[in-house]
């Protein structure tokens, strides 16, 4: 499979695309950060020699270098297989006292980068020539924050909510193009996000937690698709 992973240069992306490469599948990553972005791309080729791994660093928040990434895609002329859209950022506060542009800047980088790129991938997707009886697989990362608020979640969470309802709408959408879409729903997931929380008692989840989901979500048969992954910590949310 051909596997196109956006924010793939750490944490839950970076994750996703090991679990792929290690099972042979050839990797399409873009990261907003250009070093990081290369330096997973090179230790991931370390680790799997015989996988195919691209990637460009493009700033996903700006339509301009969506269009960028999606066209390089494109050019490639590959089929593809998954999308991953990954791209996302956090940024606390409530929408009370939040900072000014913390709306626009969360939109931007939660929602409009995957709304924007499924929509450049999407006609050739719609058209290429199914595989096992499937054209494709979206994969859209919402969140917890997508489904309840929570305390200082504030424009975050309303980016979450926005992409959810995105991810519901593709879903009906790309039933009869035989296209998959599953929006995922992770809760506290140990990432950078979470800074220097102490995560010695396991209390949050691992990123391969996530990933090893959605990798087993794609295996399926093409009359199955897994609309809704939802997972939390055992203990539950924070």
């Amino acid at each position: 499979m051909n596997v196109v992973i956006t924010g793939a240069s750490r944490g839950i992306g970076k994750a996703v695309a090991e679990v792929f490469a290690a099972n042979g599948h050839a990797l399409y990553l873009s990261s907003k950060n250009e070093v990081a972005m290369y330096k997973a791309m090179a230790e991931m080729q370390d680790k799997y020699p015989g996988v195919k791994i691209k990637a460009k660093a493009r700033d996903l928040s700006k339509r301009e270098e969506v269009e960028s990434f999606g066209q390089w895609v494109l050019d490639n002329g590959f089929h593809i297989d998954v999308l991953v859209n990954n791209a996302g950022n956090f940024l606390p506060g409530s929408v009370y006292n939040e900072e000014q542009g913390f709306l626009e800047e969360m939109i931007a980088t939660n929602l409009y980068s995957a709304y924007h790129l499924t929509r450049k991938l999407l006609p050739q997707m719609m058209k290429q020539t199914p595989v096992s009886g499937t054209r494709g697989h979206i994969f859209n990362m919402c969140s917890i924050a997508s489904l309840n608020a929570y305390k200082n979640g504030g424009a975050y969470s309303i980016s979450k909510f926005a992409m959810h309802g995105f991810s519901k709408n593709l879903r009906e959408e790309m039933k009869p193009h035989l296209i998959k879409v599953t929006s995922v729903f992770p809760g506290a997931v140990m990432t950078d996000s979470w800074g220097d929380f102490d995560n010695s008692t396991q209390r949050i989840m691992e990123a391969t937690d996530i990933a090893r989901m959605i990798y087993a979500s794609s295996q399926l048969s093409p009359q199955a698709c897994v609309e809704d992954i939802t997972i939390r910590p055992q203990l539950g949310d924070l």
